[in-house]
């Protein structure tokens, strides 16, 4: 006998956030979750195609095989890249030493 498979689809956004637990067939993936989940309909701002995932916080291809209790992420694009942020802040900082 196939078991089913319970898995939470989670995405957030400033304004809102969504966990919605869908059931899948045994041998379901990522992409599976999210499309079953009802997110791309309610968020404009995702494209199918260029979708980041991660299960449990660890990144995910979409076609991952999920387990059952498994929690699929949605990312959202990063709006500034985290090394860049912090190469201008020490440059900053040596800006501001310098004038005293």
């Amino acid at each position: 006998m196939t078991e089913g498979l319970s898995v939470e689809v989670a995405y957030a956004r400033p304004d809102r956030q969504w966990l919605v637990e869908v059931s899948l067939p045994a041998g379901a993936v990522a992409l599976d979750a999210v499309r079953a989940s009802g997110i791309l309909a309610s968020c404009p701002e995702l494209d199918e195609a260029a979708l980041k995932l991660g299960v449990f916080g660890k990144a995910a291809k979409p076609d991952a095989v999920l387990r059952d209790h498994d929690r699929v992420e949605i990312y959202r694009p990063l709006l500034a890249d985290p090394k860049e942020v912090r190469r201008r802040r020490a440059e900053a900082g040596k800006t501001m030493k310098k004038g005293g």
